[in-house]
């Protein structure tokens, strides 16, 4: 058995959004690194740009707002045109988080968190998908989930909704697909350590949260690769609809 091909991405291309971040750079770093073109999509154009350079070739950046579908459209063009062809693989990773108790957040906290961690997968996976039926071209897309899709903290109302909201829909989109060779499947990462929240699990409180995870510590970027590669590839050819959790056992510990 050919374990390496199993795993190999070469001769496909890629589109990881929010890939101006950590998650976003590392999944790009991943698929690149298994043989993938990758487009290198966020609103962070001078991160990407900085990324791109890094990867060298096979990658390029791409403008994207994922909130606005003319620059969605539009930054899939740029991708084919970079690429050379439809983009198979879509990482869906843009995300953004409002913190606040929730007898503070306003409308415009909830609206904001919506239209990028859900309606922003949902309308950048059907533009994928809309492109390889067209080309008649399987595909894999992987929505970046969370935990918090399944459980819940205080202060975050709008960002555990859309969590638990995509992933709903990366069933939805699973099912409707399939007849189009496309899957979709979720990873629902635990508490991975960011420049964002390092601060914070340094703290006393966060080293209290971090005690409550099975295996007494946080995920790193890392422990995403081996998920990311199986939904994206043909080891994981049968896998569609599914959400794989990567936590620590943090999701399944004891109330």
């Amino acid at each position: 058995m050919d374990l390496a091909g199993l795993f190999s991405l070469e001769g496909r291309r890629a589109v990881v959004t929010g890939a101006s971040g950590v998650l976003g750079a590392h999944f790009a770093r991943v698929l690149h690194g298994a043989g993938a073109q990758v487009a290198l999509a966020a609103r962070r154009v001078d991160a990407t740009a900085a990324l791109a350079a890094e990867l060298g070739a096979r990658a390029a950046a791409v403008p994207l707002d994922v909130t606005d579908p003319a620059s969605i459209r539009a930054a899939f063009d740029v991708a084919e045109a970079a690429l050379g062809g439809p983009c198979d693989i879509l990482v869906n990773n843009a995300g953004i988080a409002v913190t606040k108790p929730l007898l503070q957040q306003g409308a415009e906290d909830w609206d904001g968190v919506m239209a990028v961690n859900l309606r922003g997968c949902f309308l950048v996976g059907q533009e994928a998908a809309r492109r390889l039926a067209a080309a008649k071209q399987p595909g894999s897309i992987i929505n970046i989930a969370s935990v918090l899709g399944e459980r819940i903290i205080p202060g975050v109302a709008g960002y555990t909704a859309a969590k638990a909201g995509l992933l709903h829909l990366t069933r939805q989109m699973a099912v409707e697909l399939a007849r189009f060779g496309i899957r979709v499947n979720a990873i629902a990462p635990g508490y991975v350590a960011t420049d964002i929240n390092r601060d914070y699990f340094a703290s006393e409180p966060g080293q209290a949260m971090v005690k409550r995870i099975p295996q007494r510590r946080l995920g790193s970027p890392e422990d995403l690769t081996g998920p990311l590669l199986l939904l994206a590839s043909a080891a994981g050819a049968h896998m569609t609809g599914a959400t794989v959790t990567v936590d620590g056992g943090h999701s399944v510990n004891a109330l």
